[in-house]
C-alpha cells in the first residue's frame, strides 16, 4: 500500500505540472508576446475554462500527502514554511490577475493585473523548480524528522544548504525553460494569426535551451545524488522513463520544425511525464532525503499512515480519480479548437 500511495502521489504531481504547466507557461509568455488587449484576452480565454480546474491536482496531491504520509506532510510543511507561504500568495495573485482585470474597463487597471498575473506565473515556476531541486538534493532533516531551511545561505550544496543554492537555481531555470516551451506549444495550438506565429517562434528558440539545460541537469543531479541511479541499475526496466522523456524531447524538435502544433504540445507533455516519472523512480522509496545523515531520511515506510487507513483511502481515491479524469476529459473536449477574440466577445 505504501508503494501504491507513492505512485499515486507522483501521478497527481505530474498531472499538475503537465496541466497547470501550460497555464503557467502562458503567463510567462503573456507580457512579452501579447501586443494588445485583444491578444491578451485571447490568451486568458484559452486557459480560462481550465486553469482553476488544473490547480485541483495540486490540492489533491496535498490532501493525499496529508492522508498517506502524515509525517512527511508535517515535516515538509514546517520546514518549507517560508517558500510555501510565498507560493500561496503567488497562487492568490495569479488568480486575482486573471479574474479582476475584466472588472474595470481602464487601461491602468488592466495593466496592473496583467503584471500581477505574469510575474506570479513566472515566480511560481521558479519556486516549484527550486522545490524539486530540494527534494532531489535533500534537506537538513534531523533525527526527530524536522528541519529548517533559510531562503539561502552560501549558494553552495552543503549539508545545511538554504532553499536556494546553485543546484536548486539550476532546477528553477530548467523548469522555466520547459514550461515556457510547453505554454508556447499550447498557445500555438489554441490561437491563430500573429499570436500563433510568435508562440511558434518562442518554442523554436527555447527548445535548444531545454536540451542544453536538461544535459546540465542530468550531470548536476548525478554529481549531487549519484545514488539516484541505483534503482535504474537494479531494475533496468526503469530506463523506460528517461527514454520516454528523450522521445518527448525529440518530438518537440521534430513536430515544431513541421509546425505541427498539437503534436508539439503532446510531445512537451510527454517530455515532462518522462523526466518527472524518472525522477520519482530514482527517488523511491525515499520521500525526503536527509543531507545530514541518510538514516534520518523519510521513506514510504517510516512516514506512512496505518495500513488499514491506506486501504480505506484507496477506495475513495479511485472513486475521486474516476470522477476527476472524466470531468477533465469532458472539459477539454468541450473547449477544444481555436480561441478567437474580438472587441465584442464575452469572456476575460
Amino acid at each position: 500500500m505504501e508503494t501504491f500511495w507513492f505512485i499515486a502521489l507522483a501521478f497527481m504531481i505530474i498531472m499538475y505540472v503537465i496541466l497547470d504547466g501550460f497555464d503557467l507557461g502562458t503567463g510567462m509568455f503573456y507580457l512579452s508576446s501579447a501586443k494588445n488587449d485583444n491578444e491578451r484576452r485571447t490568451l486568458l480565454n484559452s486557459i480560462g475554462p481550465v486553469w482553476d480546474g488544473n490547480e485541483v491536482w495540486l490540492i489533491a496531491a496535498g490532501g493525499s500527502l496529508f492522508f498517506a504520509f502524515p509525517k512527511l506532510y508535517a515535516s515538509s510543511f514546517s520546514g518549507f514554511y517560508l517558500p510555501l507561504t510565498i507560493v500561496l500568495w503567488l497562487l492568490i495573485g495569479r488568480a486575482l490577475g486573471i479574474e479582476l482585470r475584466k472588472h474595470v474597463d481602464n487601461k491602468l487597471w488592466k495593466s496592473f493585473w496583467d503584471v500581477v498575473f505574469s510575474v506570479s506565473s513566472i515566480m511560481l515556476v521558479v519556486f516549484f523548480g527550486a522545490a524539486l531541486g530540494n527534494i532531489i538534493r535533500g534537506v537538513p532533516l534531523e533525527a526527530n524528522g524536522y528541519f529548517f531551511e533559510a531562503l539561502w545561505t552560501t549558494f553552495t550544496v552543503v549539508p545545511y544548504s538554504g532553499i536556494l543554492d546553485w543546484f536548486t537555481v539550476l532546477m528553477s531555470v530548467v523548469a522555466v525553460a520547459t514550461l515556457m516551451v510547453h505554454g508556447a506549444n499550447f498557445i500555438s495550438m489554441k490561437t491563430a494569426g500573429e499570436l500563433q506565429l510568435r508562440a511558434r517562434s518562442v518554442s523554436k528558440k527555447v527548445n535548444p535551451l531545454v536540451i542544453l539545460l536538461s544535459i546540465l541537469m542530468f550531470a548536476a543531479t548525478t554529481y549531487i545524488r549519484p545514488e539516484l541511479w541505483h534503482n535504474y541499475f537494479n531494475h533496468v526496466w526503469g530506463f523506460i522513463f528517461p527514454v520516454t522523456g528523450l522521445a518527448g524531447l525529440a518530438g518537440m524538435l521534430y513536430f515544431r520544425s513541421k509546425d505541427s502544433d498539437g503534436k508539439s504540445f503532446v510531445s512537451s507533455a510527454v517530455f515532462i511525464l518522462g523526466m518527472m516519472s524518472g525522477t520519482a523512480f530514482g527517488l523511491y522509496p525515499t520521500l525526503l532525503h536527509s543531507s545530514i545523515n541518510p538514516a534520518y531520511s523519510l521513506t514510504i515506510t517510516n512516514s506512512s499512515a496505518g495500513s488499514y487507513g491506506l486501504q480505506v483511502g484507496l477506495i475513495w481515491w479511485v472513486i475521486g480519480m474516476i470522477l476527476a479524469l472524466g470531468y477533465f476529459g469532458y472539459l477539454f473536449y468541450t473547449f477544444r479548437g481555436k480561441v478567437v477574440i474580438t472587441e465584442d466577445s464575452e469572456g476575460y
